[in-house]
């Protein structure tokens, strides 16, 4: 009998996971009645009654449910990476503990896999959130879609179907500062589309924050596209001609009578700008630099505090 398993991170989410539990339990009925299920879920290092609510889960189906709490916040990615290394399914599926990706539209995603495709991804075509939110989702998959990942659907994708064999895959790569989501797409298997509108929290206060949003769009940035040092080497060629072309000016100028009308004012500015573009390389080179060496020193992605499974 194929096994699905849900693939669950939870942060600061007490309230909704008896609402989660309760509609995951519920949809089973929407499945082919051989299927059997798995619910891996990981305390990402809440500070609220998290874990409680998931020994209730547990205690309820102590067969279907996995539980992992980790020592520390570590990011969703890593949460459910965390939950990938304790899944069993044959199938598995990437679901939030808000229940913003509905679950009635897996039973659907589970059929395609059932017919052999091994990645099956359902594509945010509305969001059910504030313009700011929209404009940052917006920005950063179409800046993903465009500079990094060609394949990856417009709008972005949260709720996600895959084969056990990715599954595998990517728990063997055991990235640093990555994106599991979009590692699932760079593998390059061909995938079914199904779009849906994104619904709004209902309950419980997200949290995530500004900072985790931008810590997220640059390392999934960094860690799929070389586009910032392309546009490094591109920047310094056309700055180099500039400079090329008013050097070749000054001479002229000189050779003709003209005065240097310029001055140090202008000559203050052309050393700013070109300290500023500078520093900016610069930066962008870190980024890269410190993701190799984090890489390198081969820390633990997460630390897992107590499991029960």
């Amino acid at each position: 009998m194929p096994k699905l398993s849900y693939l669950i991170p939870c942060y600061f989410n007490e309230l909704n996971i008896p609402i989660t539990s309760t509609k995951l339990i519920e949809n089973e009925l929407l499945f082919p009645a051989d299927t059997t299920f798995e619910y891996v879920m990981v305390d990402d290092g809440s500070k609220d009654n998290t874990w409680r609510e998931l020994e209730k889960f547990k205690e309820q189906y102590p067969e279907k449910v996995r539980i992992v709490k980790l020592a520390s916040n570590v990011g969703s990615f890593n949460a459910i990476l965390a939950a990938a290394n304790y899944a069993t399914g044959d199938c598995n599926v990437i679901l939030a503990a808000d229940l913003q990706d509905p679950p009635e539209l897996i039973p659907k995603m589970y059929d395609y896999w059932q017919k052999g495709v091994k990645l099956i991804i359902a594509n945010r075509q509305d969001r059910q959130e504030s313009w700011s939110q929209k404009l940052f989702s917006n920005t950063f998959h179409y800046m993903m879609k465009n500079f990094a990942l060609s394949n990856v659907p417009t709008g972005g994708f949260d709720l996600v179907v895959f084969d056990s064999q990715l599954r595998e895959k990517i728990v063997e790569m055991d990235e640093k500062n990555s994106n599991f989501l979009y590692l699932l797409t760079w593998l390059g298997f061909d995938y079914v589309n199904i779009p849906y509108t994104r619904l709004k929290r209902e309950v419980g206060k997200s949290r995530w924050t500004v900072k985790k949003k931008i810590k997220m769009f640059i390392d999934s940035f960094v860690a799929f596209s070389f586009f910032p040092l392309r546009m490094i080497s591109v920047s310094g060629i056309f700055l180099g001609l500039i400079a090329l072309l008013y050097g070749f000016f000054i001479i002229i100028a000189k050779i003709i009578g003209w005065e240097d009308s310029a001055g140090w004012s202008s000559l203050m500015v052309v050393l700013l700008f070109v300290s500023s573009f500078q520093m900016i390389a610069l930066g962008i080179i870190g980024e890269y630099v410190w993701r190799g060496l984090d890489a390198s020193r081969k820390r633990p992605n997460f630390v897992v505090d107590k499991t029960k499974l």
